[in-house]
């Protein structure tokens, strides 16, 4: 956890921020020996710009080419810097596609990954006849025709308390994978889907299986009970293929 584990240090305090970012041209939050990503900018002009070596710890991990409106990272810094104005000094400095919105100190104790929170994500599918490039970077291109009122009867088996196995690409370090949904919600406007997911966690890969799923369905080859199957399968190989990254969206995690 690098510096995290000091903030109880008494001359140490703890810095929340709210990230937003394109993660186009990043290989994810989480550092990487092959490509930039979130975190490591964030280190280091956190670094350069507090004269300390500081290292952030996120609360979620998200994966490459996965945008975020609202992920939530911590650091525990010795500078006098009003927590309020580090935002600003901050996004003088990052690149333009991260901006922070929000900075303010938070207890010792906050952990951004262990507390109970309920997060809100977003998958967008472009349903239409021809790619739209002013999109692409935002959604997913789905050629053929989906149904938007047999992927909302199909995801309507998802909300609620499910073990999620088969929605999950395996993690041996995951023991348990039941998670909570707590809302499912599929919104089409013009040649724009978005999916809507609300729960209290989310496995690895788990939001974008379920948008695979969910497409497979509106595309007619697995009907909407098949959903219920899926699930009490505890199987991987019974749902439908991981979505592209693009089309997703960290929109926000509340801490309740």
């Amino acid at each position: 956890m690098g510096r995290f584990s000091d903030c109880e240090e008494s001359s140490l305090r703890k810095i929340k921020l709210i990230v937003a970012y394109d993660g186009t041209n990043y290989c994810g939050w989480q550092y990487q020996p092959n490509g930039i990503t979130i975190e490591e900018v964030l280190n280091r002009h956190l670094s350069e710009l507090l004269k300390e070596e500081i290292k952030v710890v996120g609360a979620s991990r998200t994966d490459s080419g996965v945008h975020a409106l609202g992920n939530v990272a911590v650091f525990c810094t010795k500078a006098r810097m009003p927590a309020d104005k580090i935002s600003f000094a901050l996004n003088t400095r990052l690149p333009e596609d991260i901006r922070i919105q929000d900075s303010c100190e938070v207890p010792e104790e906050f952990h951004p990954r262990f507390a109970d929170t309920v997060k809100t994500y977003e998958y967008r599918i472009l349903n239409r006849r021809f790619p739209d490039p002013t999109r692409r970077l935002y959604s997913y291109f789905y050629y053929y025709p989906l149904d938007v009122e047999r992927m909302r009867e199909a995801a309507a088996y998802l909300v609620g308390e499910h073990d999620f196995k088969s929605f999950c690409t395996h993690k041996p370090e995951v023991e348990n994978t039941v998670r909570t949904v707590y809302s499912l919600d599929i919104e089409k406007e013009g040649d724009m889907i978005c999916i809507r997911i609300r729960g209290n966690g989310f496995l690895y890969n788990m939001v974008r299986i379920i948008a695979g799923t969910l497409i497979r369905v509106g595309g007619g080859s697995i009907e909407p009970g098949d959903i219920s199957e899926i699930l009490e399968a505890r199987d991987r190989r019974r749902a439908a293929e991981t979505a592209r990254p693009e089309g997703l969206t960290l929109v926000k995690i509340e801490y309740v």
